[in-house]
């Protein structure tokens, strides 16, 4: 694994198991849903927080986890689905809009209610932040094809909340959905040998609608935003 060789033969990085520990808690403890302050507030905050090799790495751990319990969920969801109905459904985690596409008025979205309390506009937006602007260190802390892997998987279940989820699609979803298309670029650009996009990626890249983006705190449409436009002009570089 060229990663491994280059964090073995490199100049060593020095990571601090403890202080990586702390800022996990601090990440959990103090920001999200719970917090009295703006989402884009809480993620101004955490990306100085975990601007550093050891925050690189408390933020992809953040990113790894999110979508390991969104998955987790999902199949419970699909199972309970299967115990009611019959229906069985099936949940791949390189691709999740077929399942959304043929459940999703059945289905929960898990972002907002994971067992870690991680949510998706606070400690979510600011983890896929720390990696995308650290991108050319990542593979000095860890091997980045699995974070890049799970940045994916965030924005396929994001984009597919959108359009089959229920899922509101206000300033903060978009900055969401906008940070994880920036980050995974800034990935990409950084990897010496980036895998092939996954498939609900390259199915959004052949839209070119323009989602309306509304007011968290109340119906107005402020914007838009066009995910097909946004992930061509980051991932066809």
């Amino acid at each position: 694994m060229r990663w491994l060789r280059r964090l073995l033969g490199g100049r060593r990085v020095q990571l601090d198991p403890g202080r990586q520990q702390a800022l996990l808690h601090d990440v959990q403890s103090r920001y999200g849903s719970h917090a009295r302050i703006r989402f884009n507030d809480q993620v101004e905050a955490l990306t100085g927080s975990l601007d550093s090799d050891d925050g690189l790495v408390v933020a992809a751990r953040i990113v790894s986890q999110v979508a390991d319990e969104a998955h987790v969920d999902l199949q419970a969801q699909a199972q309970e689905i299967h115990r009611r109905t019959g229906r069985r459904l099936l949940v791949h985690r390189r691709n999740y809009r077929p399942l959304w596409k043929e459940a999703g008025p059945a289905l929960r979205w898990p972002l907002f209610a994971l067992p870690c309390g991680f949510h998706p506009y606070a400690q979510v937006a600011a983890a896929v932040t720390v990696v995308g602007s650290r991108a050319p260190r990542l593979d000095r802390v860890t091997d980045p094809t699995p974070v890049l892997t799970r940045v994916f998987e965030v924005l396929d279940l994001t984009t597919a909340g959108w359009e089959y989820g229920r899922v509101r699609v206000d300033t903060d979803a978009a900055t969401l959905a906008d940070r994880l298309i920036s980050s995974a670029g800034q990935v990409l650009l950084a990897m010496d040998d980036p895998p092939r996009l996954p498939p609900a990626v390259r199915e959004l890249m052949r839209r070119n609608n323009t989602v309306a983006v509304h007011d968290p705190a109340g119906p107005r449409a402020v914007g838009g935003i066009n995910l097909g436009a946004r992930m061509r002009e980051e991932f066809l570089v």
